[in-house]
């Protein structure tokens, strides 16, 4: 059973609902998509030492150490590094991925210097949106190489096309907020079969990407600053119809898989939505960042991918 345009726009426009309610707080709460490595790993951020607090609200010691730190900021045992000189802590944290990365990212988005928070992030941002363009690209060259109605070939794209103004809306936001555009290189493609094209398009398109549309509406309501609402207002209707694009390949290169194909790609699917709450539970960023950029706190973010996962898995079980 194939997704329908109307039930999945249906589903996230109920989500879209608990946004005034769910987040605790001035905004929609906080929470971290300042970058993600290919496989969804972990990358490093800076936060303000000022907007740290120990459990009973006081302020940490003078002279902690940087893993005391961010301990307090809620980041992963690893490397870490204090900036007295700027008054921020170099963490490990994870982070919320969106968007559909290609296969053969070799770059993370990351930005050398001294940059405020905001500026990190929408640089990653910038950089996840960049890396969508070729990500589509081959996906269309590869869905006519396969086949595929002539109608998910121009979709595909015309996606790409929409991921270069996407790239340079978060770019303008990432330079008013003093970072520039991070380099973002992927290494050359290879043919690959229909399987591979379709479990690809599981977890990058109607994972990651259906929840990235979900993040672009949420902090087009939510955000602090203007700027991102009007930026994430334009983008969201366009990343919506990707997350469409993806079930439309989905329910088109599944009806032609075999039945052990087709339950590797499920199973490919299932384990991309657990990854995704995983990510959610232990993403952490400085609230006031977060909140300029309306993103979710961690605990709301749960909720939605948990609920996004649930409402997917029961419209669109494996073909029979």
């Amino acid at each position: 059973m194939a997704m329908s345009r109307r039930k999945l726009r249906r589903t996230l426009s109920r989500l879209l609902l608990l946004a005034p309610v769910a987040a605790a707080g001035p905004g929609c709460g906080w929470s971290s998509t300042s970058g993600c490595e290919e496989k969804g790993g972990i990358s490093h951020s800076n936060i303000p030492i000022s907007v740290l607090r120990l459990s009973d609200g006081g302020t940490p010691p003078e002279g902690a150490s940087c893993e005391e730190l961010c301990a307090l900021a809620g980041g992963l045992p690893g490397p870490c590094e204090l900036k007295p000189e700027v008054g921020w802590v170099m963490c490990p944290v994870p982070n919320l991925c969106e968007g559909r990365r290609p296969e053969g990212l070799c770059t993370d988005g990351a930005v050398a210097g001294r940059v405020p928070p905001l500026g990190v992030l929408f640089a990653k941002m910038a950089h996840l949106e960049a890396a969508s363009v070729p990500a589509f690209e081959r996906l269309a060259d590869e869905l006519a190489a396969h086949g595929a109605p002539e109608r998910l070939v121009r979709a595909a794209r015309r996606s790409a096309a929409e991921e270069v103004r996407h790239a340079r809306a978060m770019e303008s936001l990432a330079v008013r907020h003093g970072a520039a555009m991070p380099e973002m290189t992927v290494a050359p493609f290879r043919d690959r079969s229909l399987e591979a094209l379709a479990l690809e398009n599981a977890v990058e398109g109607c994972v990651r990407e259906t929840f990235g549309a979900l993040l672009a509406a949420w902090q087009a309501r939510c955000a602090e600053d203007a700027g991102v609402r009007e930026s994430l207002a334009t983008i969201a209707p366009d990343e919506l119809r990707h997350a469409e694009l993806s079930y439309a390949i989905d329910a088109w290169a599944m009806s032609r898989l075999s039945p052990e194909a087709r339950a590797r790609v499920e199973a490919a699917r299932r384990e991309a939505w657990l990854a995704l709450e995983r990510d959610s539970a232990a993403s952490t960023l400085p609230e006031e960042v977060a909140r300029q950029a309306g993103l979710p706190s961690s605990e709301v973010a749960q909720r939605l991918v948990r609920e996004l996962a649930r409402s997917m898995a029961a419209r669109t079980p494996a073909l029979a």
